[in-house]
């Protein structure tokens, strides 16, 4: 773990299922924190906790922080829009030698204006969504994609050793949200493959248990067949990744497969599937709970 965040004033901003073990994590490697979230309930928790402070609005945060750096862990582009935006957003008080890093699932085109916003004040952006779910979150395992100039990636570095495992500087502003939709795109699609295969099992007298257990290590094996399969074959749908919050990600996959000119087929059914999970009222629960769908068929 790196020790080069000690002392350093960092604040974070968004403090949900993933947020909060991220912000601890980089309290216990001995970073100054400053925290917002929308709901108050879980800074008061953390405050409790001890080694951290709490600011009023982003734009406190921005103040307290000064040219350190701001962390947002955002499930949506809006979200982090009002986060940016307003007489309380960071752009209002953020100062120039200030980095923000966003490590939430933000769309692409946003992400580069958000860029270009911060820049005008003399501040930077980089776009580092993270995958590895809650589980990762807590065990500071993820895996992270950042996007910006590699000045601004090597400031952040430190910060994502505290927090990953598998970290990649992917290019310049918007890289890391790109290839965090590829990220959303394989796994909605492997989770809806999945989906299918089980069901075909089962309705065919065929025990989905093991027929998972029968792939794994096989050219079919994924960590969606281990992890998420096993969640199906018990029925355990306890959040880890909301379905919700998958249908942001599929739609914002679609909004960029259209803004490069491409079709695919497979994305829209998949999006529509999603949808329908979505529309029966599912969305709070864990996105492998897209097996119900077919299973009421």
């Amino acid at each position: 773990m790196s020790d080069q965040i000690k002392g350093k004033r960092i604040g974070f901003i968004g403090l949900g299922l993933m947020g909060r073990a991220m912000a601890e994590h980089l309290r216990d490697a001995g970073a100054q924190m400053i925290l917002h979230n929308r709901s108050r309930g879980v800074v008061d928790e953390l405050l409790a906790s001890g080694g951290m402070t709490a600011a009023s609005c982003p734009a406190d945060v921005a103040e307290k922080v000064g040219d350190g750096i701001i962390v947002l862990c955002l499930t949506r582009t809006a979200s982090v829009e009002d986060v940016m935006n307003g007489s309380e957003g960071l752009l209002a008080k953020v100062v120039a030698g200030s980095l923000v890093v966003d490590m939430g699932t933000t769309a692409v085109k946003a992400t580069r204006n958000f860029n270009a916003a911060l820049q005008e004040r003399g501040a930077s952006l980089v776009d580092a969504p993270i995958s590895g779910g809650q589980g990762g979150a807590r065990s500071a395992a993820l895996t992270i994609m950042a996007g910006g100039v590699e000045k601004d990636f090597d400031r952040a570095l430190p910060l994502f050793e505290v927090l990953g495992q598998r970290i990649t500087h992917m290019g310049e502003s918007g890289a890391g949200q790109v290839t965090k939709m590829a990220n959303q795109i394989i796994v909605a699609q492997t989770i809806d493959a999945v989906s299918q295969a089980l069901t075909i099992a089962r309705a065919n007298g065929v025990e989905p248990g093991l027929v998972r257990e029968a792939l794994i290590g096989g050219f079919a094996d994924s960590r969606i067949l281990s992890e998420h399969g096993e969640r199906m074959v018990k029925g355990d749908f306890e959040p880890g990744g909301r379905a919700e919050c998958q249908l942001k990600d599929v739609l914002e996959g679609r909004d960029l497969m259209e803004q490069s000119g491409l079709d695919f087929l497979s994305l829209r059914a998949n999006l529509k599937n999603w949808e329908s999970m979505i529309e029966r009222g599912d969305g709070g629960l864990d996105h492998s709970g897209l097996i119900r769908l077919y299973d009421s068929n």
